[in-house]
Formats: structure tokens, C-alpha cells, sequence
């Protein structure tokens, strides 16, 4: 059974990881990040060394480091606590980061919503400038600079998508970039640019200080350490969790005291995948049910089509519009579902809007048209008879 830990909230001193780098050559450190086997926790899981060490290689300057604070999924809440209880350790992984690439510019990407962490976020880096951990020749190494400061988003859903955010950085409309070529190779103002999310980057200091096989005692094989869970929903404890790779979905709800009545579990809010009874001894890691982050707890109670149809109607709403997939896709689909509430759906309406979703996950451009159509398929097979009663 795996294991309910603390690592991304315990005590952790300022410094202490960036002055052992120090001891290490760039390379050093994005062979000790590879070897650790981190992947990317905002939901798509890069391999976070490789993502460090395709921008190193790279000759162009100048670098820049970025952290990904847009966090815009459903569901989802861990990233602010985070940044309210350890964004020192969060900014200390981006200095890890910068070092390993040679970035001498960072900024954190915060949600428009919230902005009320600004002003401690700003203090926070203030402190750490005053202390030697930003700014000029940090920790008296000469000539390792490296400042960062923080923008705000404008509530986007589509700017949590890399490219999206990093046009949204140079103060254009937030739409995803034909890839290739990558951030990596080139992202803000044509330079390259790493982006990690603020979980991820919580990691980074303690696989520096305890190495790739101390973050190997946690997890699977595939999804090597731990995992943050923002749960919600019909459960007596929501909250945020932090359990290993691989937990079982029905252990993750004894943890939470959902209810025996528990029919369907949200994974990876709102363009995760829908699991039902039927699926709850299945892993959540990325070679089983892979996660953002969000839990949200459904029980008898509830009406699978207006979960479905509150999805699709957050999707329609917030889709950038840039590709036909996506933006013509997103609107048909609701417009079935609008037929299934007035009574005039049928089978057939169904499989035609799975044929579309098919497409969408084809054709659209980026992550976002591509994965709204995760909770239509999962919720839809699993459900079916809740729909079709209409």
C-alpha cells in the first residue's frame, strides 16, 4: 500500500541545496535530476532533466527559468499552498535549475486569481535578495547571477499550457505555439526556456540534498517518489494530500473517509478521466491513471450528466478559439448534450460525439483540445445508462 508522506512541506533551510551544487558542474546536476527519474507534476509528465538538458545544450543566450504558478485546472489547489508555505524552496529549485542551464532570468507565472499571494511572494524574494539567494554572485559564487520576477495571468485556463503562458509572458494573447520547436530550444522572446510547475520544482532541492536514491524509496518504477492531491468533493476530509506514486485509488479514499456510497472519483479534474467502481483498485501513476493532481469525490447522489455537462460547459467557455478542433469542437459537443437535457438525444447522438471527440484528441492543436475529451469519453463509458435515461 503506498505510503502517506511530507516531503514538499517539510522544514527546509534556504541555501542549504544550492550551496552543495556548488560542488557540482551543470552537467553533474541535470545527471543527478535525470537519474532521480522527476517528471514534470503539472500533468503531462516530461522527464525534468531531459527538459533541463535540451536547454543547456543549446549555445544561445541568453536563458531564462520559468515557474509555472497558473494554476488553472479544476479541482486543483495545491500550487497555492505551496507558494504560501515553501516558496523559498520553490525559488531555490529554480536556482537549481538556472545553475544547471545557465539562466540568468526567471520569472513565476501566477494565477490571476491569485493575486493576493503576490505581495508575500514579492516579500519572499525581497528576503531572499537581502540574504544572498538572488540577485548578484549568489552565495558569494562569482558569477552565478540570477534574478526572477512575478507576472500575473488573467485567468486563462489555456495559459497553464507552456507555450500559451510563455506567450502570455511577452504580453500576447495567451495561445499555444506549433511545436516544434520547444521552450526549450526556444521560448521566451525566442530564447530558450525552461518551464516547471511549482510542485515539481518543490523536488528539486531535496533530490539534491538526498539524492536519486532516496527519491526512489517512493514510488513505482515509472513514476519514481511522491505526489501532491488537491481532494474535493463527498469526502469527510478534504484537503491536500501528499501520498507515493501508485497509491491505489481506494486507499486514497479510506484516507479521505469518502463514503461507501462513492460512485465515481474525478482524476485530474476537470480533463482527467472518471473512474467508477469498477476501477477503484486501479494505481494513479503515469503507467495507470495518471494525474495533475485533482480528486474530485462524486457520491450516489450526484447526476453524472451534470458533472459531464458542467465540464464541457468550462471547456467551452475557455477555449482560445485559435484551432477549428478545439473551438468548433467544444461547442458541438455541448450542443449534444443540450439535446440529451431536452429529451431529443439518442444512442446515435452519442456515438457521433465520440467520433468527434476522437477528432479532437487528433487535431487539436495543444493539451487542451486534446484532453477535453478525456472526462466526455471516460464518464460517458462508465455512465451511459445516466445519459441515455434522458
Amino acid at each position: 500500500m503506498a505510503k502517506k508522506i511530507d516531503v514538499v512541506f517539510s522544514d527546509f533551510t534556504p541555501g542549504s541545496a544550492l550551496k552543495k551544487i556548488y560542488d557540482m558542474s551543470p552537467k553533474e546536476v541535470i545527471d543527478l535530476v535525470t537519474q532521480s527519474r522527476l517528471r514534470g507534476r503539472g500533468g503531462a509528465g516530461f522527464p525534468t532533466g531531459l527538459k533541463w538538458q535540451l536547454a543547456a545544450e543549446t549555445g544561445i543566450r541568453p536563458k531564462y527559468f520559468v515557474c509555472n504558478a497558473d494554476e488553472g485546472e479544476p479541482g486543483t489547489f495545491k500550487d497555492k499552498m505551496i507558494l504560501e508555505k515553501q516558496a523559498a524552496k520553490v525559488i531555490e529549485g529554480m536556482l537549481i535549475g538556472a545553475y544547471a542551464i545557465d539562466a540568468s532570468r526567471g520569472f513565476i507565472y501566477l494565477r490571476g486569481e491569485y493575486k493576493y499571494l503576490l505581495s508575500s511572494l514579492l516579500a519572499k524574494i525581497n528576503e531572499l535578495r537581502r540574504q544572498n539567494l538572488l540577485g548578484d554572485d549568489i552565495c558569494q559564487r562569482k558569477g552565478f547571477c540570477f534574478d526572477l520576477e512575478v507576472r500575473l495571468g488573467a485567468g486563462a485556463y489555456v495559459c497553464g499550457e507552456e507555450s500559451a503562458l510563455l506567450s502570455s509572458l511577452e504580453g500576447r494573447r495567451g495561445e499555444a505555439r506549433n511545436k516544434p520547436p520547444y521552450p526549450a530550444e526556444k521560448g521566451y522572446m525566442g530564447y530558450p526556456t525552461v518551464v516547471n510547475n511549482v510542485e515539481t520544482l518543490s523536488f528539486v532541492p531535496h533530490i539534491i540534498l538526498n539524492g536519486p536514491r532516496w527519491f526512489h524509496n517512493y514510488g513505482t518504477e515509472k513514476s519514481a517518489g511522491s505526489k501532491l492531491f488537491s481532494v474535493s468533493g463527498d469526502c469527510k476530509k478534504p484537503g491536500i494530500y501528499e501520498f507515493e506514486f501508485g497509491i491505489k485509488i481506494k486507499d486514497l479514499l479510506k484516507e479521505v473517509e469518502a463514503g461507501e456510497d462513492t460512485k465515481a472519483v474525478q482524476i485530474g479534474g476537470a480533463s482527467g478521466f472518471c473512474a467508477s467502481k469498477d476501477d477503484f483498485n486501479e494505481n494513479i501513476c503515469f503507467e495507470g491513471i495518471p494525474t495533475g493532481g485533482s480528486i474530485i469525490i462524486f457520491n450516489e447522489s450526484r447526476d453524472m450528466f451534470h458533472v459531464l455537462k458542467n465540464f464541457v460547459e468550462f471547456f467551452q467557455q475557455e477555449s482560445c478559439g485559435q484551432c477549428t478542433p478545439c473551438r468548433e469542437g467544444c461547442s458541438r459537443m455541448l450542443e449534444g448534450l443540450l439535446k440529451f437535457e431536452s429529451g431529443k438525444g439518442s444512442s446515435k447522438t452519442i456515438d457521433d460525439l465520440l467520433d468527434l471527440s476522437e477528432t479532437m484528441s487528433l487535431a487539436s492543436k495543444c493539451g487542451f483540445g486534446q484532453s477535453v475529451p478525456n472526462s466526455f469519453r471516460t464518464i460517458v463509458s462508465k455512465f451511459k445508462d445516466e445519459i441515455i435515461a434522458r
